[in-house]
């Protein structure tokens, strides 16, 4: 297979141990004339695909399938696909998992609830070169590492974040992908955990104490 750089084209290779979820990917990005894909459905035959047909403009590795064994997987697919980039797609990593890929030197995280759109547009930024972490990952990360002592879970931070950022409870519902009643019961669980009685003073509260 030639590179994607030279016909125009971005070949990716899918590696995936879910049928489902491989085949959905396969299928709405072969619907696309600019990619060309081959799947596998283990690290292992991720890495005899790169072998044979390698390296591809980007690489997709389930972060939880056979022999990838966390991070070492990662390395093995970044030295097989001579430094072209490699991406993860996952479920709901933690924010410690996150960090830990991140460090590990990967192109980018998908999340495996993200729409195909955002997932095929996500390759094309990754093909260029680029790093794609999605917002809310980068939220939780973010908030995370500002307090060892933050009473708050990462679920409740991103909230926070956009309280502060003086979003109303249903387009924080929007943004989350939460019902609203869901957005209410973080925003009074935020409340308690900072000695707070109403959003304004939790946002006040969370700036004194470094969290936000």
């Amino acid at each position: 297979m030639e590179s994607g750089s030279q016909n125009g084209s971005i070949s990716v290779l899918v590696a995936d141990d879910h049928e489902m979820v491989l085949e959905m990917i396969e299928m709405f990005l072969s619907q696309a004339s600019e990619f060309e894909v081959k799947t596998a459905r283990t690290l292992d035959e991720a890495l005899e695909a790169i072998a044979e047909n390698g390296p591809f403009d980007v690489v997709l590795l389930d972060l939880v399938m056979p022999g990838m064994n966390g991070v070492t997987g990662i390395h093995k697919a970044i030295e097989a696909n001579d430094g072209k980039p490699v991406a993860i797609i996952t479920g709901n990593p933690s924010n410690r998992h996150v960090m830990d890929i991140v460090e590990a030197g990967v192109a980018g995280i998908i999340l495996k609830t993200t729409h195909m759109r955002t997932l095929a547009n996500a390759l094309r930024f990754i093909a260029a070169g680029e790093q794609y972490i999605p917002r809310e990952l980068t939220i939780d990360r973010e908030l995370a590492e500002k307090s060892e002592n933050n009473p708050l879970s990462p679920k409740e931070m991103q909230v926070l974040s956009y309280l502060v950022e003086g979003m109303a409870n249903k387009d924080i519902g929007e943004a989350m992908r939460l019902a609203e009643p869901t957005v209410k019961m973080h925003v009074r669980s935020i409340c308690t955990k900072l000695g707070a009685k109403n959003r304004t003073q939790a946002v006040l509260r969370s700036k004194d104490l470094g969290i936000a």
